[in-house]
């Protein structure tokens, strides 16, 4: 299901479907900006809407169903070392070599699966998120709030995608405000059904998903 059929108050920024991204382009399988979730998954992720809804927030969606195709192309791209365009952004600290033993990158995907998400939360009024231009300097996503690329979402304490040790969940180095956040969004988010990667603040699966064993490649369009 498309998630803006389910609710359409929730902000999606297809990152995967743009060049803002690690591959630094488009990723393969991925024909629209779309945010398409199974049904349970999206009447979930409507709960949690609602919750946040309340205190002044509205989730955003970076990347929801992802097509096989695109997770080879994530492969492909590991196991190139001589693209090197993102990394100032994305992964400053991390040997590119090291992105599948860290656990960043992985040959099969829950987001195959169709009821994995990776998300956050913008504060409610929605202000506009910054445009992203390729050709622009790269800033480390770890970098402070005010530092980092402006995509409109509160401090999460790095940006999306941040292939770094302070991207896990509850990093004991983040701010305070950093750390409230998440745990604002986890606790949201377990609430609806859903567990997160400790490895990365952003990602959730519905614990109940109805597909567990099958990784769909149907592209986004």
């Amino acid at each position: 299901m498309d998630i803006k059929t389910v609710d359409p108050s929730i902000v999606v920024e297809a990152r995967y479907f743009t060049d803002h991204n690690f591959l630094g382009r488009p990723v393969a399988g991925y024909k629209a900006g779309k945010c398409l979730l199974t049904k349970p998954a999206a009447l979930a992720l409507k709960k949690v809407q609602a919750a946040v809804k309340l205190e002044g927030y509205s989730l955003k969606a970076y990347d929801c169903y992802r097509p096989q195709r695109g997770v080879d192309d994530f492969i492909a791209w590991a196991k190139d070392p001589a693209d090197q365009k993102t990394k100032g952004e994305f992964y400053p600290r991390v040997d590119k070599k090291d992105v599948f033993k860290l656990g960043f990158v992985a040959a099969k995907s829950g987001h195959s699966r169709g009821s994995t998400i990776d998300l956050t939360l913008v504060k409610l009024p929605i202000r506009p998120s910054a445009p992203f231009k390729l050709g622009d300097p790269l800033v480390d996503c770890a970098a402070s709030d005010e530092q980092r690329f402006n995509d409109n979402t509160i401090d999460m304490g790095t940006g999306y995608d941040c292939f770094d040790k302070t991207a896990a969940t509850l990093d004991p180095t983040i701010s305070s405000v950093a750390r409230r956040n998440r745990v604002f969004l986890k606790k949201e988010m377990e609430k609806a059904g859903f567990e997160n990667y400790p490895k990365e603040w952003w990602h959730y699966t519905l614990k109940q998903e109805p597909f567990p064993n099958t990784f769909f490649d149907v592209e986004i369009e």
